[in-house]
């Protein structure tokens, strides 16, 4: 079998392949002798009519057959034989199948790209760190008592902080816009959900009042042909709630899983463990991002379009359960997720998936069973019943592979921060969690 490599371009290869006549002709006359056992032919018994019958009626089907076996069977030994490694399926085009001659096929592929390692400890990242305040749990402490307040109907104008339902309909000289109107809106006063002149504006209004709140849309306004406007907003009040916060008593405690024992000095401490919690998961998330983005800037080659294709397919697939549209149609789907919007994501996931795989051959790292386990049972924790999550986890070989990945992701980081100038930046925790979130 003879093969010959081409190079058209970039990650582009052609494998131009010849399977000589003898394979060829004896591949053809086996599926002809396969078909002859089961072919129907008016004038002869069942598996009798002569070769050359079978031949006559059958050579295409039997030709096109031997074709798809020859190729399927070939193409390993033509990769091999040409040192060549594919990134992802080929495709396949005969250029010759005349019976007597050598079959001809030409493969295109593309190739994983050749990366060339920048030295780690030319990498230079910030690490984010942010200290838990009192100030930090206070607010968390309010978030919770926020979070089981009770409202009242009060007969009485409204006040900050009370829960009033109103409809609204908002005119720039005299016309309505686009967002500018609502029926039964809840607006808590003074918790800046909306326009700080429209809430303060239903401060002494009681349920039953129409009146008009001037507003002055901010410079910064998201709406850009709002921004800096003037209008008018028509209220209608409607319903005035007062909002009560609960007191941190033993129900309250207990409510959140605190002995009342400890009191709200056992809150506290329970809330400064869970902001510590998420402030190391929130800066070791920013470190391992910053890690992945000097990668790519230090490391720039062509991505395998077969590669990224693949990627978009499945970054579509998440997107689509994350909005349950899974009733939707392929083509549909495209539609309202097309390629273009997921390709950037979907390139930088292929070259790190590339980069990282990299590393793990050139820097031999194997991935750490205690650190697997420690993993897992991290993970775990965060369950009523950990050890039915673990055992879960260990029924499952796909979501353990994930783990896996996941683990040796995790190495790799490590590897590179040990040899990466790592620089701290301290920052307030409110903004290092909000940084994690809008991420």
């Amino acid at each position: 079998m003879e093969v010959e490599l081409q190079s058209p371009g970039g990650l582009q290869r052609v494998l131009r392949v010849s399977v000589p006549a003898d394979r060829y002709d004896k591949a053809v006359d086996k599926r002809l002798r396969q078909i002859g056992t089961r072919a129907r032919i008016p004038g002869f018994r069942p598996g009798k009519a002569p070769m050359k019958v079978i031949a006559q009626q059958y050579g295409d089907q039997a030709r096109a057959d031997a074709i798809s076996e020859l190729v399927r069977e070939t193409w390993p030994e033509a990769v091999q034989q040409a040192e060549v490694n594919p990134a992802g399926q080929p495709s396949f085009e005969v250029d010759d199948e005349t019976q007597g001659t050598d079959l001809v096929y030409r493969a295109s592929f593309e190739v994983y790209p050749e990366i060339e390692l920048k030295a780690l400890d030319s990498l230079a990242v910030e690490r984010p760190v942010a200290e838990v305040t009192e100030a930090d749990i206070d607010k968390l402490v309010e978030n919770l008592r926020q979070s089981r307040k009770s409202k009242e109907t009060v007969a009485r104008a409204a006040a900050e902080g009370d829960a009033v339902r109103i409809d609204f309909e908002g005119r720039i000289d005299g016309e309505t816009f686009e967002g500018g109107s609502g029926e039964n809106q809840e607006v808590e006063i003074g918790a800046g959900r909306f326009l700080p002149e429209l809430e303060n504006g239903l401060v002494g209004h009681a349920a039953g009042e129409t009146f008009d709140v001037p507003v002055t849309f901010p410079d910064d306004y998201q709406a850009e042909d709002l921004k800096g406007k003037q209008a008018t907003f028509s209220v209608t009040m409607k319903e005035v709630n007062e909002v009560t916060l609960p007191e941190i008593d033993a129900e309250f405690l207990e409510a959140h899983s605190v002995d009342p024992e400890a009191g709200v000095d056992g809150l506290r401490a329970k809330c400064r463990e869970a902001l510590e919690r998420e402030q190391k998961k929130a800066s070791r998330n920013q470190l391992k991002a910053a890690v992945m983005d000097r990668l790519l800037e230090a490391h720039q080659f062509d991505v395998p379009q077969a590669m990224a294709a693949d990627e978009i397919g499945r970054l579509r697939e998440e997107t689509v359960a994350r909005f349950q549209a899974a009733g939707l149609s392929d083509e549909q789907k495209k539609q309202m997720i097309p390629d273009e919007l997921l390709q950037p994501q979907a390139q930088r996931r292929v070259s790190l998936g590339l980069l990282l795989g990299e590393l793990i051959r050139a820097h031999s790292i194997e991935l750490d069973q205690q650190r697997l386990d420690a993993t897992l049972e991290e993970l775990a924790a965060e369950y009523e019943e950990p050890e039915k999550v673990k055992q879960h986890y260990r029924s499952q070989p796909q979501m353990m592979q994930g783990l896996r990945a996941m683990v040796i992701e995790e190495q790799v980081v490590d590897h590179i921060l040990a040899s990466a100038t790592v620089t701290d930046k301290s920052m307030p925790l409110e903004e290092l969690l909000n940084q994690r979130q809008g991420g």
